[in-house]
């Protein structure tokens, strides 16, 4: 039977379906988070499954991580993130040593154990200095699209240096900036550049490669440069980069799929 993972993170809402093999994703799902995130989490399922030809009762376990993971009903049972992002990356990424994922609302930076478990990892989750609401911040003030951060920025001359640590007094800065005539092509780039060191300060530099950027953010052009000039060492973007927090919730649910399903006799 095939089984699912569910990654109700702060912004957006992922569904990885897998064959039984733990191998082959047969279907997966993105959404934006939702007030009522149980519906959409077994909206977005249904729609998968049917897409696919499946029925509920074709998914031996459902394993829910993230933020909202507590509020997933149809879950058999509930991991953390950092668990679930390690064995999604070790499966996409299998050499990985180091995982530096970015959200909407925290940032994460894993140590990998030789067997795809988590050796340590430092969380950002109290400040949006070094996550993606930084560069939503940005975005909005400008007028653009989060997607079209990554072409302004390859067109800076010289970064804005953006010295605040948070980012509602950053916005000031960057407000003050514009004001002053600085190119917002130099913004952007500063503000990439001041998020990808908030999770160098974090983690440090002496992470082992291969280190796999992760996350939305991931996602925005840019971003993995940032983070390398920022870390002294190349970066890889893991393959859907979004999705491996829940195909790693999804390799468990398959792990456990008897133990989980046994005790919801």
């Amino acid at each position: 039977m095939i089984c699912a993972g569910i990654d109700a993170g702060s912004r957006t809402l992922k569904v990885v379906l897998i064959e039984p093999d733990e191998v082959s994703i047969i279907a997966h799902g993105v959404r934006d988070q939702s007030i009522d995130q149980d519906a959409l989490a077994g909206q977005l399922l249904h729609e998968l499954l049917s897409q696919q030809g499946l029925r509920r009762e074709d998914v031996g376990a459902i394993v829910a991580t993230g933020y909202g993971r507590r509020l997933i009903h149809c879950a058999d049972a509930v991991v953390t993130e950092v668990t679930c992002q390690g064995w999604g990356v070790r499966r996409r990424v299998p050499h990985a040593q180091a995982v530096v994922d970015i959200g909407g609302q925290d940032s994460k930076v894993l140590r990998l154990k030789p067997d795809g478990g988590v050796a340590d990892f430092v969380m950002n989750d109290r400040c949006a200095a070094g996550t993606g609401r930084f560069l939503e911040v940005l975005a909005t003030r400008l007028g653009l699209k989060l997607s079209a951060l990554g072409d302004l920025a390859a067109g800076s001359r010289r970064a804005a240096t953006i010295s605040s640590m948070c980012v509602v007094f950053a916005e000031t800065e960057i407000i003050g900036l514009l004001a002053s005539g600085v190119a917002a092509e130099d913004i952007v780039a500063g503000v990439q550049a001041a998020v990808a060191s908030r999770v160098v300060a974090m983690a440090g530099r002496n992470l082992p490669d291969p280190i796999v950027f992760t996350g939305g953010v991931a996602l925005v052009p840019g971003m993995q440069t940032a983070l390398q000039d920022a870390l002294g060492k190349p970066v890889v973007v893991a393959p859907d980069p979004q999705l491996t927090c829940a195909l790693g919730a999804a390799i468990l649910a398959s792990q456990r799929r008897g133990e989980l399903r046994s005790s919801h006799r």
